[in-house]
């Protein structure tokens, strides 16, 4: 099967798992860490962060049901837990999962209702402590509706390329600089849209995903990522995060919401951290081995 131009190296295969088919892509060896993308994203917005972290783990990138390539959920859906459990299907082996955005927020859900599969959680631009108020969801429903996303995915090559064209597309809220995102990323950001099939239920079930619940769950190892300039997702929300995960925060300078875009280095840096973290913590030795 023809590789994703936005993934080199990246294998797809598709899943069957309670009612959806879900597209994943994979490379690499080692450790797992699983990345999931952002409402109306797709496995290519992760362009820029998951090849370099495919140089020392294997990487999982599933598009989420309804969106890329992968089939909508096969019934509407109170919350995320449904999302949380198709990723679940995914996985053979435990990982460290990073989530953008709505991604942040199913790797919560993941991690409470599937600990064994779930080592540490690295939240980028995570939604989910806001989104439930009434100015997000009003937000939400209007951009699941219009979704430019997927009225501009056809034209994504002249608007990559032209950079006053990618100030109109990602420049309000999206990213802090869109003159200075890299054509091919802001392609990235584009081209899963044109397939999506499920973005509205996706939104509703996030607005009714409270997150607060799921935190007191989650002892793996967490970091929380955010970007200074985030308009999508305010900052307060990650050190709400941070501080009921006890988790560290690093905050990106001149960095808007689209952080894995702007900012890959710094994700790949931060996933990187977590994952080290969790190495390090396999090879302490357990309680028997410390008495003998």
């Amino acid at each position: 099967m023809r590789n994703n131009p936005f993934l080199p190296g990246f294998t797809v295969r598709y899943r069957d798992i309670k009612g959806a088919r879900l597209r994943v892509f994979e490379a690499g060896e080692g450790p797992a860490v699983v990345l999931l993308h952002g409402l109306g994203g797709a496995a290519s917005n992760w362009t820029a962060v998951a090849p370099a972290l495919a140089e020392r783990a294997r990487v999982v990138v599933p598009e989420l049901p309804g969106h890329g390539g992968s089939s909508a959920l096969p019934a509407p859906v109170a919350t995320l837990d449904a999302y949380a459990d198709r990723v679940a299907g995914v996985l053979d082996a435990p990982a460290v999962v990073a989530g953008h955005s709505l991604g942040g927020l199913v790797a919560l859900r993941l991690a409470s209702r599937h600990p064994q599969l779930v080592r540490g959680v690295v939240l980028a631009g995570s939604a989910g402590i806001s989104s439930g108020t009434r100015r997000s969801q009003r937000a939400l429903a209007i951009a699941s509706l219009i979704q430019p996303g997927k009225r501009i995915a056809p034209l994504r090559r002249l608007v990559s390329e032209r950079r006053v064209l990618r100030e109109l597309a990602f420049g309000f809220v999206s990213v802090a600089d869109p003159r200075a995102l890299e054509a091919r990323v802001a392609e990235a950001f584009l081209a899963g849209a044109a397939l999506h099939t499920g973005v509205r239920e996706a939104a509703d079930a996030l607005v009714r995903t409270d997150p607060r619940r799921d935190l007191q769950r989650v002892t793996v190892p967490a970091l929380v990522l955010h970007g200074a300039r985030d308009r999508m997702v305010p900052l307060r929300d990650a050190f709400g995060y941070a501080r009921l995960l006890d988790a560290p925060l690093r905050v990106i300078a001149d960095c808007g919401h689209l952080l894995i875009g702007e900012r890959p280095r710094a994700v790949v840096d931060a996933i990187s951290s977590v994952l080290d973290r969790v190495l390090d913590l396999d090879e302490l030795p357990v309680e028997g081995e410390l008495a003998g």
